[in-house]
């Protein structure tokens, strides 16, 4: 059952969660956190937007379908691991880091591109399984 209650929450909420799901995702490289667990706080949000307003404004809500979203989340992981082979003939996985830091996100690095491939795997994975249950039920 929607109420007006929830509707007027989740339209604080999700905006806030996502932008909570983004501080999670960036810290993640230095603290806990990171890409798996920005990406299931980014996807709660969702299915909260969801529960609120249904599956039809929520798919409104993607120009894509978030199954999409997978394969190019582990494009961004695998050019992560890839680009230190590439650019410096260094190991797979190997952190590179931009020398200078910017000032409110700290140092770049891929490092940060393979939590964000990661982040966007999960919010894909995740919004496809909702999606598919939603059409099921």
């Amino acid at each position: 059952m929607k109420t007006i209650i929830l509707q007027t929450a989740t339209a604080l909420l999700l905006p806030l969660l996502l932008l909570f799901s983004i501080f999670i995702l960036l810290r993640g490289h230095y603290l806990p956190g990171g890409g798996f667990v920005g990406g299931l706080i980014a996807s709660i949000g969702f299915v909260l937007y969801f529960f609120a307003h249904g599956i039809d404004k929520t798919r409104k809500m993607f120009a894509i379908h978030p199954g999409f979203l997978m394969p190019l989340g582990l494009l961004m992981a695998f050019t992560a691991g890839t680009m230190p082979i590439l650019l410096e003939h260094l190991p797979y996985l190997k952190a590179l880091w931009i020398s200078t830091p910017l000032p409110a996100i700290g140092s770049l690095g891929t490092p940060v591109l393979f939590d964000t491939g990661v982040y966007v795997v999960v919010l894909g994975v995740t919004l496809t399984i909702i999606f598919t249950i939603t059409e099921s039920a």
